[in-house]
């Protein structure tokens, strides 16, 4: 694997090292020791897999907060998705920047998310799957979001929000008092 770190430090693009022959190609997406060498937290509590109906369906911004803080790795396996984070660290350089990429089953990117970083995608494609490892439980009384358009964010998604659920609607604006309550 190839690790590019973003402009947020501890978040990093992943890339795959194909290794290929007549029969098609192999490559690792996860590696313990390689995780541990980067510094990222190699921790996998579960694995989830969420799939979209409709491009401009968006999930997010969400994140959990201490005792259950959680990492992801975070890949799209079919279609497209527009992944997004926020850091939301308040005593790193980066509190409150954002980084978007996008995530293809073509480019077969993956995007590593450290914990205590609101998480959110846009599907930008109908069918877009996206498989997630993640370091923590899903703890309920651990659950925040953030509005995934809330204007002190400033994230300019790619295309229009089509189809949201009813609670990802409902998160409130960020509000640096109660992100950790």
């Amino acid at each position: 694997m190839r690790f590019t770190e973003t402009p947020l430090k501890g978040a990093f693009v992943l890339e795959l090292e194909e290794r290929g022959d007549d029969r098609g190609a192999f490559a690792r997406t996860f590696c313990q020791k390689e995780f541990t060498d980067h510094g990222l937290k190699p921790t996998v509590a579960q694995c989830n897999l969420s799939y979209n109906y409709k491009a401009g369906t968006m999930r997010g911004m969400h994140y959990q907060v201490p005792p259950a803080a959680e990492t992801k790795l975070v890949r799209c396996t079919t279609g497209a998705i527009y992944d997004v984070i926020v850091d939301l660290r308040p005593e790193s350089p980066t509190y409150l920047r954002h980084f978007g990429v996008e995530l293809t089953a073509a480019n077969r990117k993956a995007l590593y998310v450290p914990e205590l970083f609101a998480h959110g995608y846009l599907a930008l494609t109908d069918g877009a799957e996206v498989a997630y490892q993640v370091g923590e439980m899903y703890t309920p009384g651990c659950e925040r979001g953030i509005q995934h358009n809330d204007p002190t964010l400033g994230i300019k998604w790619p295309t229009a929000v089509s189809v949201i659920s009813p609670k990802d609607a409902a998160w409130p604006a960020f509000d640096p008092a109660k992100a950790f309550a």
